[in-house]
Parts: C-alpha cells; structure tokens; sequence
C-alpha cells in the first residue's frame, strides 16, 4: 500500500474502516517536543462524528492509545505510532456490496486491483475514518509549528452555492481559532445556516452535497521550498489529495487567475517594517514553488458523499448483469464541514515536513533550531 508520505517527516496511516484498529506512523519528528494530548482531543473533537444530523450517526471516540514515541508528554526521538480502536462498525450494512460496487466508491477498483480480497466494508482504507489518524499527526505537527510562530486555519468557504466571506489578506491566529471553536467552522454564522440547510435538504432528498474549504498558514518565512517537482505546491497537494473525496486543490487566486491579465494576477512588491512584502495574494504565498513571506493560501474541493440512499445503477460482480442498488447503513450528507480540521493537519504536516529541509545557502534563519 503507498499509504505513506514525506520527504523527512515520514507518515504511514495503516487500518481499514471496519478493521480492529487504524493508526499512523510517524518518523523524523524532533525530539524533545511537548505534546499536549489536551489541545490534541480537542482538534480530534471537531471531526467527530454522530453530533447532529449533519453527519453520520457512527459514534466513535477516537482517543488515540500511544504506542511509541511519546514520553513523559514529549517525543523521545523514536517512530511514534498512535492506534485508535474501531468499536461502532455495523458491518452487516455492507453485505451485499461485495458483489455490488458503489457508484462513486473505490469498489470496484478496489475489485480489480486486488482480486476481490480487499476490505471494503465501511469503504475499507480508502475511508474518510482514516482521516482519524491523519488528524492525530496533524494535531501533533500544528502544536510543533504553533511554538514556532506558525499558525493554520481553514474554513468551510462554499457548499450548495451558499458562500462564506474569505479570508482577509493577513488573517490572525485569533481568526482561526474563533472559527475553530464554532460547532459549524464558517466566519459568517449567517451563511453557515444556509450551508446546513442545504446540507439537511440533500439528506431528506436521499441525496448528498460537496463544499469548498480555504486554508491559509501564516508566519512560514519567505524562500522554503525548491522550483518544479518539490515545490510548495507541490508538497502540499501530495498530502491533501490523500484525504479521501479531495477532487482539486488550488493556490492563491488558483483557475480564477486564468481569467485575469497579468496586471492584476501579478502582487505589486513594497517594503513594510524592513520587509518585502505584496499588496495582494494571487499567488497564494508561493512564487515559483518557494515562499514570499505572505500567508500561504489554497482552496480545497469535497466531492458529495458517494453513499446516498437513492436507488442507483451498478452491476453484479458475480452475474455479469446490471443491478440496481440502494446503500443502507450511515453516511453522511455532507463531509466537507468535518474535512476542515482534516485540511489543516495535511497542511500541518506537509510544512513541517518541509521545514525540515536541510537549509539552501542564505537560509540559515529557517533551519528549525533557529525558529525554537
């Protein structure tokens, strides 16, 4: 399985939906950093299911048990591997998909990849519950960048046509968390209603809805990252299109700049308090894959839910007919709210991970020992 990333933060998620356990693998964090296990099951706590009718009815409480890796609250240099245990899988809902793949699902793919052995009930590993030990890393990594003046936030920018007001061009820290602490993650708490009522009209409908979410980090330093196959970009997208139901990412003013002349596209350059810095943020804080000092801004697009409750067309793996199928079980109408905190611990660990980096010449103030 290639469920792994990094460069130097290397990540290994392992589990299935309806298995006894998933969890993540982490190699290369620095040593000696406190971990407040507090602050974590807090993050953990805004991707939780079975709150309302906005998401699945699975409850789980995803408290993750330890393994290695972590000593006396801090990390000692070794892998650290954190387990969270599956204990509200209703694995009987997904009899008859073995022989009937999922429209929209990695089924039948699935199938053909791996000669009908693999696990698919609950979705298997290609489930949105393995974005449980994603946020475990993530949580770890957003309290390691935080202590270093780094902050990430994301919120849930559009669902349904309903539109949230964007991030301003320098948001705060304090931004992020007052959206964090909503139990919907949207500035404007007008248009968050209007989001969950059409999140709510899809479930009535049997029918499911997909968002848009906008991240940004603040306080990265000005020429992290290489140009071509290792840029920022480059990174990011790596990790965010392993979140299952990522369709598109894109960076700054992203396929909207195709439309602009290069006399708007282009962030005029002037100096503020000793600093270079732009007037605006087309480029999303990264010009030819390295950082310009600006928040590093992308957009984050959440396919629907493939399991909805209309009858839809598939086929019969057995038979070599087609069939006709209607998904039991629970499922959410709209994952892109609960994905927000899963957007920000991808971005957390793809910037660590190029923090890490060894530094380019004249980039001695971005080693990580010197932004302790």
């Amino acid at each position: 399985m290639a469920s792994y990333s990094g460069k130097n933060l290397h990540m290994s998620i392992f589990g299935q939906s309806h298995g006894k356990a998933i969890g993540v693998v982490l190699d290369g964090l620095p040593a000696g950093e406190a971990i407040d296990l507090e602050v974590l099951d807090a993050f953990l706590e805004r991707r939780r299911t079975g709150k309302n009718a906005l998401s699945t009815a699975r409850r789980e409480a995803d408290r993750p048990v330890f393994l290695s890796g972590l000593e006396e609250g801090r990390t000692c240099g070794f892998p650290l591997c954190a387990m969270i245990e599956n204990g509200n899988q209703h694995s009987s809902d997904y009899s008859e998909l073995k022989d009937h793949p999922r429209p929209g699902h990695a089924d039948y793919t699935a199938w053909i990849k791996w000669a009908g052995f693999a696990d698919m009930r609950g979705g298997g590993h290609f489930s949105g519950r393995l974005t449980a030990p994603l946020c475990v890393a993530g949580g770890i990594a957003l309290q390691i960048l935080e202590r270093r003046g780094i902050f990430i936030g994301a919120h849930l920018t559009e669902v349904g046509g309903e539109k949230d007001t964007p991030f301003p061009l320098r948001p705060a820290p304090d931004l992020f968390r007052a959206v964090a602490a909503r139990p919907f993650p949207v500035q404007d708490e007008e248009a968050g209603a209007r989001m969950q009522q059409k999140i709510l009209e899809a479930r009535q409908e049997g029918d499911s809805v997909g968002g848009v979410i906008e991240c940004a980090a603040i306080g990265l330093p000005a020429g992290l990252g290489s140009p071509m196959f290792e840029g920022v970009e480059n990174r990011l997208a790596a990790v965010l299109f392993g979140i299952p139901a990522v369709k598109g990412v894109e960076f700054g003013a992203g396929f909207a700049a195709a439309s602009l002349r290069g006399s708007e596209n282009n962030d005029p350059f002037v100096w503020e308090d000793g600093k270079i810095v732009t007037t605006a943020n087309h480029a999303g804080g990264i010009l030819g894959g390295i950082t310009t000092g600006m928040p590093v801004t992308f957009r984050v697009a959440i396919k629907p839910t493939p399991s909805i409750s209309r009858a839809q067309q598939t086929v019969s793996l057995a038979e070599g007919t087609e069939s006709e199928l209607k998904i039991r079980g629970r499922h959410d109408p709209c994952i892109a709210h609960r994905a927000v905190p899963v957007v920000e611990a991808a971005a957390a660990l793809a910037l660590l991970d190029l923090l890490l980096d060894p530094p380019a010449v004249g980039m001695k103030d971005n080693r990580m020992e010197e932004l302790l």
